[in-house]
C-alpha cells in the first residue's frame, strides 16, 4: 500500500510539473489567417510607426509613380514635402492660436495677422531643410518606377527658425515672449505625434 501510494504522489508530481511547465511556456504566436485568395498583400517601404510624426520632429511618407526613373522620385519627394508642408501650418496655426489667446495684447487681430505672415515665410524657408530619412524604389512587372520616400523636419529646428523671424519683428517683440512660444509650440508638436 505504501508503494501503490509512493506511486501515486510520483505520478501527481509528475503530472503537475508538467502542467506547470507548459503554462509557462509562453504563449504562442497566433497563425495568421491566409489573405483571401483574390487579395495580396502590399508593402507599404518608408511607412509604419518609426515614419510617423512625433513629439521631435514632423514626418511625411509618399509614393511617386513614372516611366522614368527620376520623375517618379521627383513626385515622390514634392508630394512628401508638399504634406510636410501642410502639417507644419496645423502645427504652427495651432502654436499662434494659443500663443495669441494667451497674450495680453490689445489688438489680437492684428498679433494673429503678423504671427501667420511670418510663420508662412518660415515655413516655405524651411521646407529646403527637410531631410530623406527613407527612400526605396521598385519597378513594376509594367516597366514604371515607384519611388517610395519620408522626409522629416525637426521641431527644434522649426522652433528655432519661428524664433529668430519673430524676435526680430519690431511689432512682436513687445509681446513676444520666447519661453512661452516654445511650450505652446512644444505642445502642439506633441499633439502631432499622437495624431
Amino acid at each position: 500500500m505504501k508503494n501503490v501510494a509512493k506511486q501515486m504522489f510520483s505520478f501527481m508530481v509528475a503530472v503537475s510539473a508538467a502542467a506547470i511547465l507548459t503554462s509557462c511556456g509562453g504563449s504562442k504566436p497566433a497563425a495568421q489567417a491566409p489573405a483571401p485568395p483574390d487579395e495580396v498583400e502590399v508593402v507599404m517601404f518608408c511607412n509604419g510607426p518609426e515614419y510617423q510624426s512625433d513629439a521631435t520632429a514632423l514626418r511625411f511618407s509618399a509614393i511617386g509613380t513614372s516611366m522614368d526613373q527620376m520623375t517618379s522620385k521627383k513626385k515622390a519627394l514634392t508630394e512628401a514635402r508638399a504634406g510636410l508642408a501642410a502639417q507644419i501650418e496645423t502645427v504652427v496655426k495651432g502654436v499662434i492660436d494659443n500663443y495669441v489667446k494667451s497674450t495680453e495684447h490689445q489688438n489680437r487681430e492684428d498679433l494673429e495677422k503678423r504671427f501667420e505672415g511670418l510663420t508662412r515665410e518660415v515655413i516655405n524657408q524651411k521646407l529646403a531643410g527637410t531631410r530623406t530619412i527613407c527612400e526605396k524604389m521598385t519597378k513594376t512587372k509594367e516597366g514604371t518606377f515607384k519611388t517610395y520616400i519620408c522626409v522629416e523636419l525637426g521641431g527644434p529646428e522649426i522652433l528655432s527658425s519661428l524664433n529668430n523671424r519673430l524676435s526680430k519683428d519690431e511689432m512682436l517683440k513687445v509681446d513676444y515672449d520666447y519661453e512661452k512660444f516654445k511650450k505652446t509650440f512644444e505642445d502642439e508638436m506633441s499633439k502631432a505625434g499622437n495624431n
